[in-house]
């Protein structure tokens, strides 16, 4: 089933027919903003209900739009997020994230052409955002261009917030180049150093390079931070447990 069978398009029910009373204090900022707290954790699944929860509080929130169809691209739900980009465009004509979020659903469905073709109607729009150059250079990533750096920092440029270089490490991840994306974890984390989520992607990074001291190094800066992490744990270990010399290492220091 459709994640969002029941999340209307037409306007809301009047006053009568409401129901039981919101409570005035969770509001649709309320909702994104607990939704911006799940994304940068890496919380997708949770973040994407979040953003749904804004839009029906108010159905008018394109942050809420943008944020679900990024969501669903980050949960690898692509034609799922080009559907539902699709459809907030027919409300939010031409907004330039939404065409941006269009273009990165089409390009991970391979459909370069049409994934250029957005992408090309959002770099046209008035303003500057970071997600439609991301997406650029996500797009010159897939085919093999020597222009993504230039997107990319690009991007940087028009927010510094330090999800927008996680989010390009996500995207050389997923393209299988740990070494351009290692960099991009490295910045992020130099403006968030507590993010247990960043020093994961850090050490992921690190150890498809085969930097696996530095990995496990990553790993244990992740437990300092959150001592219970399930996931870093289970990294860290499955590390030590490699035959040679981290495995001895491992059954020294008795973890």
């Amino acid at each position: 089933m459709p994640r969002f069978d029941r999340l209307e398009l037409d306007d809301p029910a009047p006053d009568g027919d409401r129901g039981p009373a919101k409570d005035p204090a969770r509001d649709h900022e309320h909702w994104l903003a607990q939704a911006d707290r799940e994304r940068r954790q890496g919380h997708y699944e949770t973040a994407l209900r979040l953003y749904s929860r804004a839009l029906e509080d108010d159905k008018s929130v394109i942050a809420a739009w943008v944020g679900q169809v990024r969501m669903l691209v980050h949960l690898g739900e692509y034609a799922e997020a080009e559907l539902w980009a699709r459809k907030a465009l027919e409300i939010f004509k031409n907004n330039p994230d939404l065409l941006a979020g269009r273009a990165q659903a089409f390009c991970r469905l391979g459909d370069k052409k049409q994934a250029m073709g957005c992408c090309d109607q959002a770099l046209a729009q008035a303003g500057e955002t970071a997600y439609r150059w991301l997406v650029r250079g996500e797009l010159m990533v897939a085919d093999k261009q020597a222009l993504d750096r230039h997107c990319f920092d690009k991007a940087v440029a028009a927010d510094k917030d330090w999800l927008v270089q996680a989010e390009i490490g996500l995207v050389l991840q997923y393209y299988g180049q740990p070494g351009k994306a290692l960099p991009r974890f490295k910045a992020a984390l130099e403006e968030e150093p507590e993010s247990v989520f960043l020093w994961l992607k850090r050490a992921e990074c690190e150890d498809a390079l085969g930097l696996t001291d530095a990995a496990v190094t990553s790993l244990r800066r992740a437990l300092e931070i959150v001592p219970k992490h399930d996931e870093a744990r289970a990294k860290l270990n499955a590390l030590l447990d490699r035959p040679g010399l981290f495995g001895r290492i491992r059954n020294f220091l008795g973890l």
